[in-house]
């Protein structure tokens, strides 16, 4: 009775972006799974599984399938999201459970063919027989070919929304939602904001690396307070060299880039540094050359 109850049970289209948010939790939950069964083994010699390890990660896999697509037509990621897979070979338009052999290729897809990519070069590596080399060049080309169809097959499902990977186009299973979906009831002006909001930011999260910010407050700063003309007094390079023209401190190891003012060697050095184009606060002037004060200037200034 509870399975005629089911199998009557209508058939609700999944949306794109559930199928592939179900695939990604399928993944996370295997790494999940794998961490913490690798966590048992820190205590051991390392590398201990690293010889067993496609044939553990295989084991671990038919368990999961076990109590997942065997048991309960439904893989763990597509349970959370209320999502199983249903026979689209039947000509039924109501719900279908999925057949044995299903079940059965599904495993010998997903599982066996993950293990023989991962023990295939391992097989073949040390084998320097000709025949060897021709049948790992032609494992080589499969795997290549059913990459390509696999991404044939996701263009296609961009398109039509249905086999979300190649291994469900070829057995004929498709994702539906168990239970109808209840409409969603959210207003557009909400949903408007929300993706202005994220593009906005996402535009200010590209554009403020690409912005020097140092530049700009000098520039704002030299618009602020402008340049009203050096005095005959200000001319010279000892006048200036009791404080740092950009930190205001007197001068450690002064030097100047050319024009009337002097800085700290560490100060002018980091920024020039950070900028390339760097300009004087004071006077606008860029960066000519590098050069140490001259010790006897400095020196008859601080007696002066």
């Amino acid at each position: 009775m509870a399975s005629s109850l089911g199998n009557e049970k209508s058939v609700n289209p999944v949306l794109r972006i559930s199928q592939l948010d179900a695939l990604e939790l399928n993944k996370a939950l295997e790494q999940l799974v794998w961490s913490q069964f690798t966590s048992c083994f820190h205590g051991f010699k390392p590398g201990v599984l690293a010889h067993f390890e496609p044939e553990v990660k295989a084991f671990l896999c038919l368990i999961l399938w076990k109590f997942t697509v065997c048991s309960k037509n439904a893989t763990v990621g597509q349970a959370i999201l209320n999502i199983q897979y249903k026979n689209n070979l039947s000509q039924s338009e109501k719900y279908q459970p999925l057949s044995k052999h299903q079940k059965l290729w599904y495993l010998i897809f997903t599982v066996g063919g993950r293990w023989l990519e991962e023990r295939c070069y391992d097989l073949f590596s040390n084998r320097q027989q000709q025949s060897f080399c021709k049948i790992k060049s032609y494992i080589g080309f499969g795997s290549g070919l059913l990459k390509l169809c696999g991404l044939v097959n996701f263009l296609i499902f961009l398109r039509k929304g249905t086999f979300a990977t190649l291994t469900e186009r070829i057995l004929g299973i498709r994702s539906v939602f168990c239970k109808p979906q209840n409409v969603r009831q959210i207003g557009f002006e909400y949903m408007n904001r929300e993706l202005l909001w994220h593009g906005f930011a996402e535009f200010l999260i590209y554009l403020l690396p690409l912005i020097n910010v140092q530049k700009l407050k000098l520039k704002i700063s030299s618009w602020c307070l402008p340049i009203t003309g050096l005095t005959n007094s200000e001319n010279t390079l000892a006048a200036h060299c009791r404080e740092c023209s950009l930190c205001g401190e007197w001068p450690t190891m002064p030097h100047t880039i050319g024009c009337p003012h002097v800085f700290c060697y560490y100060c002018i050095k980091s920024n020039f540094l950070f900028d390339m184009y760097f300009t004087c606060p004071k006077c606008g002037s860029e960066v000519h050359s590098l050069q140490p004060l001259e010790y006897k200037i400095e020196m008859t200034e601080l007696h002066g």
